[in-house]
C-alpha cells in the first residue's frame, strides 16, 4: 500500500495529527528487504552464512520476541544467485543493518507483474527441427526447463510421460507436496514442483493465503504458470481445443524436455525475494534453461534481482528467457533488458478466429472471438453506447450500465481501463444479449479475442469509430453477431503485437531490446481445472486448455526453442545459443513484406521486433555466433556508470578489476547494434564472431545503411579455415553532417552472408540519450 498526501494545506489540527500517526506508524510497519552481504567477511565462528545472518538480525532486532527460528525475521539466505538474505524488517532495523561495514546494500522487495496450437507448424517445426535435420523427436530428453510462474496443474495432459526415458542423473530437485499437492503427482516429464511464498505472505501481514483461490503449494489456481510451462516444453495432446477454437495437436515447443516449475506468483505479484529464491534453487537444481514470463519497470542491474539472478544462472550455463513486458506500444517500455537475458516481445501467428457484426445499415464488420455459447439467432438488435447517467458507461465498468438502458440489447463498449472480459460481464450482468468492443487509439488496430460469457466481438480503432458513427447518426441502429470459428493461412502474418513492449532500452541505450518477437498472440496451451478461462470468479467454465496473448506466451516459445538449440549443441553457451535465435530471425512476413505493426498497421522497427522472429530451423545452423563470455559482460558492467561495490553485487565476487573495461557499453560481443552519438559524429565498434559451420567457410558484409548515418565494415571479408575459428571485425559509424539532434531513431543491418548462411545484425541509431 502506498499513502500520498494530496494537500494537507488548511486541514484541523486533528486531521494533521491522523497523518503524523499514519506516517509514524508507516515508518515503523514492517516490510520485506533484501540485503546484500560482504560474502567474504562471515566470522569463522560461524559455521554457515545462515548462522551470520541469523545472528546479524537477532542483534539488531527492535522486537526480542523474534529470536526463535519459527519467528526469525529471516526469510530466505540466498547460495547461488545473490550474496545475500531476505528478511522481514522495520525502518529502524533495515538502517541498522546497513550501518554495518558487511553489509553492502538494503533495498526493498521489489513486486513483479506476470505478462500475460498451431505454433509447432507456424515456427517450422515438424517434430523436434523435423526428421531432416537428424535430431529425433527425443532430441531434447536431457534438457530440463525451469519456469517461473504461478505453479503447475500436473493433472493437464501436457505433462504426460509416457514413453520418456529416466530423468537426467544431472537432476537434483524436488517435487514438494503440499495441501492439494503429492510429490507422486510429479514424473519423468514434470520432474520438479516447489513454491516460494515468504514474501508474499509478509507482503500480505503473513495472511497471505486468507483467500479461496491461494494454494501454499505448487499447484497452479491461476493457470498463467501451466500455460506457459506447457508452451515451452508440454507433451503432445491430440484432439486439444480451447472449447472448440483451435482444434488440433497441442504440443510444447520442446516436447521431449523436461519441466520444473517454480512457484513465485500469487494474487498480488511476484516478489523479487521469492524470484531470488527460487533462482537460487533452480540452479543448484540443475536446470539448463530459466523461463521467466514476467517483469516491472526499469532499474540498474544491481537493484533488478531477476537480473542479478540470471547472471547467476548464464555464468552457470543456463540460458535464461524473459517477457519484454505487455506496455507497447509506448516507446522505452521494455523490461528485463539485461543483455545476459533473452528479451521477448510478441507477434501474432497465421491463425484467426474471426467474427462479424452485421449492421443495420447493410455493412460488415470485421473483428475477432473465442465466444463459444449459443449463437444470437437471426434476428438484429438494437445498438447502444455511451448511454446513461454514468459517465463511464463507454467503458462498460462496473456498476457503469443502467439495466432499463440496455436490457436484451447490444452494448457496445470502449476498450480500456478494466479488463476485456469484465467488460461482457458488465454488459451481461445488465440485462444485455451482446457486445462489440471496441478500440479506441491507445490500442489501434490490435485484435486479441477474448472467451467472453455472452456473444461479443472485438473490433479495431478505425472499425470501432464507424461503428460509433454509425450509432450516433442513425435513428434505430442494430446488429447481428455472427461467428465464424478458426481460420488458418492468415495474411499478413506475423505482426507485433500492439501490446507488446517496445525500445530503446533505458537502462542501456547501447544495447537493443527486446532481442527477438515469437508468437504471443491468441496462444492455445495448457490451463488449471481451478479457474475459468476468463479468470473471473462468475466464470464456472472449466477447461484443460485456453488461449491467452501476451509477451508472457512468446517468451516460452523462445525458452523450449532454446531447449533444443541446447539439446543439438550441448557445448554452446547461453550466449551462443541466444545469438543464433537473433542473427538468422526473419523480418518478412508470409507476403513477403516487412514486418509491419499490429498497433497502426506501419512498417514495424528493431525497437519492437528487435532483431525479428525466430526461426528455429535456421538457428540450428546459424554460421556464425556473437559468444560472450562472463568475463566480457564484466567489462560491459565496468564501462556503466557503477561503482564497483554495485558491479559486485551482480556478479558475486570478492573484487571486481575495472582496469580493462569497454570503452562504451556497445562494444560488447552483442549479435544486434544501438549506436548513440551523443553529440559525436562517429562512433566505432569491434565484434568478434565464431565460425560454427563448415570449415574453409568465407562471409562477406553487405550493409544496409540509414539515410542520416555512413557504415563501413573492416575487413569486409571473412575467411574461416577450420570450426571454432574466431574472426574480429570492425564497423565505423559515422553521422552525416547537418543531421540535426533529435529524439528520432533510425535503422539498419550489417550481414555476413555466403550461399548457406545469412548471419544478420539489425542496427539502431539514436542522437540523444532517451
Amino acid at each position: 500500500l502506498s499513502f500520498s498526501i494530496q494537500s494537507v494545506i488548511m486541514a484541523s489540527p486533528i486531521t494533521i495529527t491522523l497523518i503524523f500517526l499514519f506516517l509514524l506508524y508507516s515508518a515503523e510497519a514492517k516490510r520485506t528487504y533484501i540485503v546484500r552481504v560482504k560474502h567474504s567477511d562471515k566470522p569463522e565462528s560461524f559455521s554457515t552464512h545462515h548462522d551470520w545472518y541469523t545472528w546479524q538480525l537477532q542483534s539488531i532486532s527492535t522486537d526480542p520476541q523474534s529470536q526463535t527460528e519459527s519467528e526469525s525475521p529471516l526469510l530466505y539466505t540466498y547460495k547461488t544467485s545473490f550474496n545475500g538474505f531476505s528478511a522481514f524488517l522495520d525502518t529502524e532495523e533495515a538502517e541498522s543493518l546497513l550501518r554495518s561495514d558487511s553489509i553492502l546494500d538494503v533495498f526493498e522487495d521489489p513486486v513483479y507483474t506476470l505478462d500475460t496450437t498451431r505454433t509447432p507448424e507456424f515456427l517450422g517445426l515438424k517434430s523436434e527441427f523435423g526428421v531432416a535435420s537428424g535430431y529425433s523427436g527425443h532430441a531434447s530428453n536431457g534438457v530440463i526447463i525451469g519456469v517461473l510462474d504461478t505453479g503447475v496443474w500436473p493433472e493437464s495432459k501436457s505433462y504426460d510421460d509416457y514413453g520418456m526415458p529416466e530423468i537426467p542423473s544431472k537432476w537434483k530437485g524436488e517435487c514438494e507436496s503440499g495441501p492439494d499437492f503429492d510429490s507422486k503427482f510429479c514424473n519423468k516429464k514434470l520432474i520438479g514442483a516447489r513454491s516460494f511464498s515468504k514474501g508474499f505472505q509478509m507482503s500480505s501481514g503473513g495472511g497471505g493465503f486468507s483467500t479461496k483461490r491461494e494454494s501454499v503449494s505448487p499447484r497452479d489456481v491461476d493457470g498463467h504458470g501451466t500455460h506457459t510451462s506447457s508452451t515451452a516444453a508440454g507433451s503432445a495432446v491430440t484432439n486439444a481445443s480451447f472449447l472448440g477454437y483451435a482444434a488440433g495437436t497441442a504440443r510444447g515447443m520442446a516436447t521431449g524436455a523436461r519441466v520444473a516449475t517454480y512457484k513465485v506468483c500469487w494474487s498480488s505479484g511476484c516478489f523479487g525475494s521469492d524470484i531470488l529464491a527460487a533462482m537460487d534453487r533452480a540452479i543448484l537444481d540443475g536446470v539448463d534453461v530459466l523461463s521467466l514470463s514476467l517483469g516491472g519497470g526499469s532499474a540498474p542491474y544491481y537493484r533488478d534481482t531477476i537480473a542479478i539472478g540470471s547472471f547467476s544462472a548464464m555464468e552457470k550455463g543456463v540460458f535464461v528467457s524473459c517477457s519484454a513486458g505487455n506496455s507497447g506500444p509506448t516507446r522505452s517500455s521494455v523490461a528485463n533488458v539485461a543483455p545476459w537475458v533473452m528479451t521477448v516481445g510478441a507477434g501474432t501467428l497465421d491463425r484467426d478466429f474471426p467474427a462479424y457484426a452485421n449492421l443495420g445499415n447493410g455493412k460488415r464488420l470485421v473483428g475477432v472471438s473465442l465466444y463459444s455459447g449459443e449463437g444470437m439467432g437471426t434476428k438484429p438488435l438494437e445498438l447502444v453506447y455511451n448511454k446513461g447517467n454514468s459517465s463511464s458507461s463507454n467503458l462498460c465498468l462496473p456498476g457503469s450500465l443502467e439495466p432499463t438502458t440496455v436490457r436484451g440489447k447490444i452494448v457496445v463498449c470502449d476498450r480500456g481501463v478494466n479488463a476485456r472480459v469484465e467488460k461482457g460481464a458488465v454488459v451481461r450482468d445488465a440485462g444485455g444479449l451482446g457486445m462489440i468492443m471496441a478500440n479506441t487509439a491507445a490500442s489501434g488496430e490490435e485484435l486479441v479475442a477474448d472467451s467472453h460469457l455472452l456473444p461479443a466481438i472485438a473490433v479495431g480503432k478505425k472499425t470501432g469509430d464507424l461503428l460509433r458513427e454509425y450509432i450516433k447518426s442513425d435513428s434505430n441502429p442494430t446488429s447481428l453477431l455472427v461467428f465464424k470459428g478458426t481460420v488458418l493461412d492468415v495474411h499478413p502474418s506475423p505482426v507485433v503485437a500492439a501490446f507488446s513492449s517496445r525500445g530503446p532500452n533505458t537502462v542501456t541505450p547501447e544495447i537493443l531490446k527486446p532481442d527477438v518477437i515469437g508468437p504471443g498472440v491468441n496462444i492455445l496451451a495448457g490451463w488449471s481445472d481451478a479457474i475459468g478461462p476468463t479468470g473471473l470468479d462468475k466464470d464456472s467454465r472449466r477447461t484443460q486448455f485456453n488461449i491467452m496473448s501476451g509477451t508472457s506466451m512468446s517468451c516460452p516459445h523462445i525458452s523450449g526453442l532454446a531447449g533444443l538449440l541446447k539439446a543439438a549443441h550441448p557445448e554452446w553457451s547461453p550466449s551462443a545459443i541466444k545469438s543464433a535465435l537473433m542473427t538468422t530471425a526473419y523480418n518478412l512476413d508470409n507476403t513477403n513484406s516487412p514486418l509491419r505493426d499490429a498497433a497502426d498497421n506501419s512498417l514495424s522497427n528493431p525497437h519492437a521486433h528487435g532483431s525479428g522472429h525466430v526461426d528455429p530451423q535456421k538457428a540450428l545452423s546459424p554460421g556464425l555466433v556473437y559468444d560472450i563470455s562472463t568475463e566480457e559482460y564484466i567489462r560491459f558492467l565496468c564501462s556503466l556508470d557503477y561503482t564497483v561495490d554495485h558491479i559486485v553485487a551482480i556478479v558475486k565476487r570478492p573484487s571486481v578489476n575495472c582496469s580493462n573495461k569497454f570503452s562504451n557499453p556497445g562494444q560488447l560481443n552483442y549479435p544486434s547494434f544501438s549506436v548513440l552519438f551523443g553529440g559525436k559524429r562517429v562512433v566505432r565498434y569491434t565484434r568478434e564472431v565464431t565460425n560454427v559451420g563448415a570449415a574453409n567457410s568465407v562471409y562477406k558484409v553487405v550493409v544496409n545503411g540509414a539515410p542520416s548515418v555512413g557504415i563501413s565494415v573492416k575487413p569486409s571479408k571473412l575467411a574461416f579455415r577450420s570450426v571454432g575459428e574466431k574472426k574480429r571485425y570492425t564497423v565505423t559509424f559515422v553521422s552525416k553532417k547537418g543531421v540535426s539532434l533529435t529524439n528520432k531513431a533510425e535503422f539498419g543491418s550489417i550481414t555476413w552472408s555466403n550461399p548457406q548462411h545469412q548471419v544478420r545484425s539489425p542496427v539502431a541509431f539514436s542522437w540523444n540519450r532517451f
